[in-house]
């Protein structure tokens, strides 16, 4: 697998000044993925926005992994009701209209 596109976690703990063990537990919770090059660790770009959220979570605000894990989960479902929201308004213009 070519890793040009990825970003070895080694980095992303340095530039963020964080601990390896915190995108560990994070993983462990499925709430990042590592990808497994050869001897090292590589998470996809696409992450990265939901990854910074995570840290300022745990690091400012000082909330687990648990407590970041349910957060996530229910910002997940909010979306997901927004996207429904905003199909079934479409509908009802639809209707509305015609």
């Amino acid at each position: 697998m070519k890793t040009e596109h990825l970003i070895p976690v080694e980095q992303l703990c340095s530039h963020y000044n964080i601990e390896f063990s915190f995108i560990d537990s994070l993983h462990e919770f499925g709430l990042v993925q590592i990808t497994k090059v050869e001897e090292s660790r590589y998470i996809f770009p696409e992450q990265i926005h939901e990854l910074e959220r995570m840290i300022r979570l745990h690091y400012e605000l000082e909330i687990n992994i648990e407590g970041i894990d349910a957060i996530s989960h229910l910002l997940q479902r909010v979306d997901q009701l927004q996207d429904e929201l905003r199909i079934l308004k479409n509908r009802l213009n639809r209707y509305e209209s015609g």
